[in-house]
C-alpha cells in the first residue's frame, strides 16, 4: 500500500472510486511478493504492479467489473509454454489476485499509521462465504482493531504487527490474508564521512529511507548530504534512538572512530536492527570486538556484527565500498548472507 499511497489518496480527494488488487500468493518467478498491490480507479487510472506487467490489463478489468458491482474477485494466473504471451506470466510461475474495493471506512486509519511510520496489519477474508467474502480487521501499534471481523480473524490481525511477510491462514473454515504494513525499510549512517555520501544515493535508489547521524555538523549536513531523508547531529546513541529503529532498520557505522563508532555499534545491536555492519579492517574489527566486550557486549549481541562491512566485491572506491555494503544489506534483508 505505501507504494501506491500518494495516487490513492489524491484519487480519493477528488471523489473517485478505486479498487485495489492484491497479491495473495506465487509460485515460480512471478515478479511481486504477497502483498503486492495495484490500485484502479472506474476511468482506467493506475497505480502499482502486482505481477511487472504480464497480467496487468486482465486485472485492470476485473477491478472496474468489481467497481461496478461491489463483488470481490480472487483471480489465479498461471503459464503453459504455449499461452507465454497469453494472459498468464510470460516470467514463469503463476499468482492469485485479489480484487475489491477500497475500503473507505478503514482506509484514513491506514493511510494515517503510513504516514507515520507506525505498523499496521489487515485481515481480510479472501474465501469463505460469499456474504463474509472481503470483511476486514484491521490491528494498529496503538492496541485499536477496526473492521467488521473479531475473533480469530481480528487475532490473525493483532499477529501481523509483529512483523514478518504477509501471509494466509485458515480459521474458521474461513482462509484470511494478513497484509503486513510495516514502516518503510530504513537505513541509518553513523558517520557522515565520504562513503556515506553515495551510500545515501545509492540507498534511496532501493527504496530505504535514509537518515545520517553525525555529532559534527561539518560532517553531517543538508549541504553534504541533499538526498537523505533525515539528518540527526547527535551522539549516535542518542541519534540511533532519535531516528527510530525498528525491525526494518540497517544500521552501517563509518566513521572509523572508536569514540563514535562503540556506543553506536553497542546501541545497535541492542536494537531490533535486522543488520549493523561496521567499517574497518580484520584487524580492526579484532580490536573493537575486545573493546565491546569490555563495555558489556555478550557474544551473542557481538554475533550479529558484519564487519568488515559490505560484501567482498574488490572495490576500493568510495562509491565500490558503498555498492558492497548496500548489498549486503539486500543480502542479509533476503536471508541470502
Amino acid at each position: 500500500m505505501r507504494d501506491i499511497l500518494d495516487d490513492v489518496e489524491r484519487w480519493v480527494s477528488e471523489g473517485r472510486p478505486v479498487a485495489t488488487a492484491t497479491v495473495l500468493e506465487t509460485w515460480g518467478s512471478a515478479p511481486r511478493p504477497a502483498g503486492g498491490k495495484m490500485a484502479v480507479t472506474a476511468d482506467g487510472r493506475i497505480a502499482g504492479s502486482v505481477s511487472g506487467g504480464c497480467v496487468e490489463n486482465a486485472v485492470v478489468e476485473a477491478a472496474r467489473q468489481t467497481l461496478a458491482t461491489g463483488v470481490p474477485q480472487r483471480l489465479k494466473f498461471g503459464i503453459a509454454d504455449d499461452t507465454a504471451w497469453g494472459v498468464g506470466l510470460a516470467c514463469g510461475g503463476s499468482i492469485e489476485v485479489f480484487v475489491e474495493r477500497l475500503p473507505g471506512d478503514l482506509f484514513g486509519a491506514i493511510r494515517d499509521a503510513l504516514r507515520a511510520e507506525r505498523p499496521a496489519a489487515v485481515a481480510t477474508v479472501v474465501a469463505g462465504t460469499s456474504d463474509r467474502l472481503g470483511r476486514k480487521a484491521a490491528a494498529f501499534d496503538d492496541g485499536r482493531v477496526l473492521g467488521e471481523l473479531d475473533g480469530a480473524a481480528a487475532d490473525a490481525a493483532r499477529s501481523g504487527l509483529a512483523g514478518g511477510p504477509s501471509r494466509r491462514v485458515e480459521t474458521g473454515g474461513e482462509e484470511i490474508f494478513v497484509d503486513v504494513l510495516a514502516p518503510s525499510s530504513k537505513l541509518v549512517i553513523v558517520g557522515g564521512v565520504h562513503i556515506a555520501v553515495s551510500l545515501v544515493t545509492l540507498s534511496k535508489a532501493v527504496g530505504y529511507r535514509t537518515i545520517v547521524v553525525d555529532p559534527r555538523e561539518a560532517f553531517g549536513n543538508a549541504g553534504r548530504f541533499p538526498h537523505a531523508d533525515q539528518i540527526v547531529n547527535a551522539w549516535p546513541d542518542r541519534g540511533l534512538a532519535e531516528a527510530g529503529v525498528h525491525a526494518g532498520t540497517a544500521v552501517a557505522v563509518l566513521t572509523h572512530d572508536p569514540k563514535l563508532d562503540d556506543p553506536a555499534i553497542l546501541a545497535a545491536l541492542r536494537s531490533p536492527a535486522f543488520y549493523v555492519g561496521a567499517l574497518g579492517s580484520r584487524k580492526t574489527q579484532e580490536k573493537r570486538r575486545r573493546r565491546l566486550i569490555e563495555a558489556g557486549a555478550t557474544e551473542e549481541e557481538l554475533s550479529r556484527l558484519h564487519g568488515p562491512i559490505g560484501l567482498p566485491l574488490g572495490g576500493r572506491s568510495p562509491e565500490e565500498i558503498a555498492m558492497a555494503i548496500m548489498a549486503e544489506v539486500v543480502a542479509v534483508r533476503y536471508g541470502k548472507a
